[in-house]
């Protein structure tokens, strides 16, 4: 896939452009159909497959408070990529940008920058100043230019919108299973593992690799998960504790996850964690005792859906060996 992060990099348009343009924070479900699609026309018609995003999120800039993305712009870009799509533009939105008109976005942008032949959008999507450039707008200007656009419906998932609003709260309380039905994949945490306070290992036992998160992200309910830890390619079962640790006091919120089976100097390496499940809330515990007991009783739950987890996907693939 080819990436542009500045416009004034194209010096020329794409050749029958098929273009999806949105913000596709967390690239669920219904973000996967519209590359899918856009991919199969571009594909159809020996065409360019081209999806256009920005960074940061309109929202960020617009409205500072007002949101909490689901993915980074690196998961972002990877995701978009494992899609098929050829080209990913992401246009840097600012406040100029914002002052855009939808008309003007329309022909500097897509059609005389990208050479847009074909548009795909989602049902609710809308551009420009104001979001003027609504489906009805983007329907008449296609006729008006020369351009067909396609809109996508709203798509449901056991009769759940699947949309990033409705991911976000479902993340925020801590209900990962139906947020993996939204997304097609398990949510998930990176970042490079920090020196801790070493009390894992040396006081209770259970040695942990320590993300630490901010609280201007959309952090998951605070809690014990079960999870499955990527490092260096590999994948291992764990279980991780989000939240500012209340036994010893803490007020740094963390990840602080036991890899199982696991026994590597990993300070400074890039991990990720997906959440399966929510085991519990954080318990400020009388002592280090009854916090190791509760931890072992935690891995012994853990383990079993991991487990379970694994039959799922046995099972799933001697259904289906080709997917």
């Amino acid at each position: 896939m080819e990436i542009f992060t500045d416009l004034n990099a194209i010096t020329a348009p794409f050749p029958r452009a098929h273009v999806t343009i949105g913000n596709f924070d967390g690239v669920h479900l219904g973000h996967q159909m519209l590359f899918d699609l856009v991919v199969t026309r571009a594909r159809q018609n020996k065409g360019a497959s081209i999806a256009v995003t920005f960074d940061p999120h309109p929202l960020k800039v617009l409205s500072p408070q007002g949101i909490r993305l689901i993915s980074t712009t690196p998961q972002k870009i990877e995701l978009i990529g494992r899609a098929g799509i050829d080209v990913l533009v992401i246009i840097p939105f600012t406040r100029a940008m914002a002052m855009t008109t939808a008309g003007e976005f329309v022909d500097q942008v897509l059609l005389d920058r990208l050479g847009m032949s074909d548009l795909v959008v989602g049902y609710d999507y809308a551009m420009g100043k104001g979001r003027q450039g609504d489906t009805v707008f983007l329907r008449q200007q296609g006729e008006e230019k020369g351009f067909s656009v396609m809109v996508m419906p709203a798509h449901y998932e056991q009769d759940m919108l699947v949309s990033s609003s409705r991911i976000r709260e479902l993340v925020a309380t801590g209900k990962m299973r139906d947020v993996r039905r939204l997304l097609g994949r398990w949510y998930q945490i990176r970042g490079d593992v920090q020196w801790g306070r070493q009390r894992g290992g040396r006081q209770l036992g259970f040695p942990t690799a320590n993300l630490y998160l901010s609280e201007e992200d959309l952090c998951p309910k605070r809690g014990v998960y079960v999870t499955q830890v990527i490092y260096d390619g590999r994948q291992y079962g764990g279980v991780s504790n989000i939240g500012y640790n209340p036994t010893f006091g803490d007020t740094t919120l963390v990840a602080e996850t036991h890899i199982f089976d696991f026994n590597a100097d990993i300070y400074g390496r890039p991990l990720k964690i997906n959440l399966l499940r929510h085991l519990r809330g954080e318990i400020a515990f009388d002592g280090i005792d009854a916090l190791a007991r509760q931890i072992r009783r935690d891995i012994e739950v853990a383990r079993n859906v991991l487990a379970k987890e694994q039959q799922k996907r046995l099972i799933a693939y001697h259904q289906n060996p080709g997917t």
